[in-house]
């Protein structure tokens, strides 16, 4: 399928992926630049309201209209002044905007050059590294090589990075390169391998045009231990120089580098490997990892980053004795994190799920923004952006940031907590019936997750179906519980709706 560019003076925009160039050359406009603009150009010259500009730049949300003078005043300046001197957007009072000057469209067929071919952003996948020395105890290297690059590539924001999640899916299955590609509806696919003797480690790595079964890269690496936090931001730059050389060229966008300091780099690996596990006794033993890194090593971002995030996790799941004091930790580490590494959206991130989980889902949802705008295929941001929505009880705005974080990140290791907030939303937003399918899904992910049986429980109840309802219910009040729900804040915020669940469930369990 062919993809529309549209032309006006010096710049050419595709509305498809939200790129824009300047003499065939990038320019960088934010998520809502993009919208904004991409809603004045298809009215073809005609005017858009502010109500209808409004609703493309933030759908479903409630903003104040100076957002939206705020938004235009950037996008002008962005563009400049047209060849005769005019602007490019004409304010229509007390209606709206429109569109000025001659816009020529076509179709990406007739094209040359790089951004030709950007019509369809490019997706890659990071498979998890091979752990070829065998030794179990070495096995958090080899994730955590996997976790860095992933990482790394999502802040190269032309092509899209399948999440972490659907990645280590992959980690003991079949190593087909086409059938991997088609599951996880990528491109490209990055694997590797790393072998490790004494204070020597080899890290071979490899890139794959998976529609075509052909090598685009590959290299190893002889090092020390300690070189490694070098050599794994050198790996994500070749990676994306290969997809897109010109690109990289003309546009990079700069890594924040490691401190030096392996140790620090090396405690992180171990504590991420111990989060992942999701459960209290990990979650303490990885805070303890992320403190010391943080401690020996204060200009470590991943550090912070994961600090934050492990705060976050032991208050979400209640297995904390003093919220207040890992909530401060939290919130102290996010900010670190930003100030270190601006530019990373997991950094952003933190911050956005410490905030959710401290009673400050205005600043979750400003963090949650701006890691999607730092990176657009970012599916942690999508589902902290939509669970502050739905802890702010907007069931409706909630919905889609929500599924659209679980269509990309759909194996994370959490995603039980995801799940039920998608199943609330739908609920509490007038769709039973979307509810009960998406708890569907949920279930074959997490059939050992007791909130959403007792959500599906209740949305049966709903829609009357006694009988199902029953049978979730005693399911859910069988399983035993070492983690609490993650949804005390939704509770907080929407007594209504927590009481019409508990009538619901004491309806079920009857």
């Amino acid at each position: 399928m062919n993809t529309q560019h549209l032309a006006f003076g010096h710049f050419e925009f595709i509305a498809e992926n939200g790129c824009l160039f300047r003499d065939n050359r990038p320019v960088a406009i934010g998520a809502r630049g993009a919208s904004l603009l991409a809603a004045l150009l298809s009215a073809q010259g005609g005017v858009v309201s502010k109500s209808a500009l409004m609703d493309a730049v933030w759908p479903g949300l409630a903003v104040e209209e100076s957002n939206l003078s705020v938004q235009i005043a950037a996008l002008r300046k962005l563009l400049g002044p047209a060849s005769d001197g005019s602007e490019w957007i004409v304010t229509v009072p007390r209606v709206g905007y429109r569109f000025s000057g001659p816009v020529e469209s076509r179709t990406d067929a007739a094209e040359s050059g790089w951004h030709a071919q950007t019509g369809s952003m490019p997706a890659i996948a990071v498979l998890p590294f091979e752990n070829l020395g065998g030794d179990a105890e070495r096995q958090y290297l080899a994730d955590g090589i996997t976790d860095d690059l992933i990482m790394s590539l999502v802040r190269f924001r032309w092509f899209r990075v399948a999440s972490r999640g659907a990645s280590f899916t992959r980690k003991d299955g079949s190593r087909d390169p086409q059938s991997i590609a088609r599951e996880l509806g990528v491109d490209f696919l990055v694997d590797g391998a790393i072998r490790y003797t004494r204070d020597q480690i080899r890290i071979s790595v490899h890139l794959a045009d998976a529609v075509k079964g052909a090598t685009v890269w590959s290299e190893h690496y002889d090092l020390q231990v300690a070189e490694v936090f070098a050599v794994q931001d050198a790996i994500a730059e070749r990676i994306a120089a290969a997809v897109e050389p010109e690109l990289l060229l003309r546009h990079g966008l700069q890594m924040a580098p490691h401190t030096g300091n392996i140790t620090a780099w090396n405690l992180v690996r171990q504590g991420t490997f111990n989060f992942h596990k999701v459960t209290q006794p990990t979650h303490l033993v990885a805070r303890r990892f992320f403190r010391e890194a943080a401690e020996l090593d204060p200009m470590l971002p991943e550090a912070q980053i994961w600090r934050a995030r492990v705060n976050a996790g032991l208050i979400g799941y209640g297995w904390t004795d003093n919220p207040a004091a890992d909530g401060k930790e939290g919130l102290d580490a996010a900010l670190r994190a930003i100030y270190l590494d601006a530019r990373n959206p997991y950094s952003h991130y933190a911050l956005a799920i410490v905030s959710a989980y401290t009673g400050r889902a205005d600043q979750a949802i400003l963090a949650a923004e701006r890691s999607i705008e730092l990176g657009s295929s970012f599916a942690l941001g999508y589902l902290v952006f939509g669970m502050a929505r739905l802890f702010l009880g907007d069931a409706a705005g909630a919905r889609q940031p929500l599924a659209r974080g679980l269509e990309l990140n759909p194996h994370d290791p959490q995603n039980g907590v995801w799940f039920s907030l998608l199943m609330l939303a739908l609920f509490f937003s007038g769709n039973v019936e979307g509810a009960l399918e998406t708890g569907r899904t949920a279930l074959k992910a997490r059939p050992d997750w007791p909130a959403l049986l007792r959500i599906q429980a209740c949305c049966h109840m709903a829609a009357g179906h006694r009988e199902q309802a029953r049978r979730f219910a005693a399911v859910a009040s069988d399983l035993s519980e070492s983690a609490g729900d993650a949804l005390g804040p939704f509770r907080d915020g929407n007594k209504e709706w927590a009481t019409r669940l508990n009538e619901l469930l004491r309806e079920a369990e009857f």
